[in-house]
């Protein structure tokens, strides 16, 4: 059993940077909780990131249910953090996010995992709440990546006060 996961932001980072960060941590998968797998930044779309993760040993593995939807995304980028905690927190409770949860839970039980989103600072994004209710879940400890390989460790408590998977 592992001890403990990841989440990391590629906002900023370049491909080879951003492998490279997860190499160094052990990571064996990385999980896309991005609603929408693609991006305007080379290499970081769901067909090119799973490529060039595969040369690294790493596997692919994207779980739409845990993507935060439009208006939660839209919220969040208005800086409206009360709706965007009360969207996701709506939509973690459908049948499709909590069948997600499930699968990443046993992905990160089997072998070292990161959680993967676009935004470098993890306390405004929603891949911290999905990390959060996995620690829970879990009992893993959790890891906050960053390209120049720094990470920090929390014990678990949600990061955005107010939101409940209850």
């Amino acid at each position: 059993m592992q001890h403990r996961f990841y989440t990391i932001g590629y906002e900023g980072s370049q491909v080879e940077a951003f492998a490279a960060t997860l190499r160094r941590a052990g990571v064996e998968t990385l999980i896309d909780v991005r609603d929408v797998p693609l991006s305007r930044k080379p290499g970081f779309s769901k067909s090119a990131l799973a490529a060039n993760l595969e040369t690294s040993g790493i596997t692919y593995v994207h779980l739409k249910g845990l993507g935060d939807p439009k208006p939660g995304r839209e919220a969040a980028r208005a800086g409206e953090y009360a709706e965007f905690r009360r969207i996701f927190g709506r939509h973690m409770k459908t049948e499709f996010a909590q069948r997600d949860l499930a699968k990443a839970a046993e992905l990160l039980r089997a072998q070292p995992c990161c959680l993967m989103c676009f935004e470098q600072d993890h306390c405004n994004c929603h891949r911290s709440i999905v990390a959060d209710h996995l620690v829970r879940q879990t009992g893993l400890q959790l890891y906050h990546l960053s390209i120049d390989s720094s990470s920090r460790s929390y014990a678990g408590r949600p990061h955005l006060p107010g939101l409940s998977f209850a």
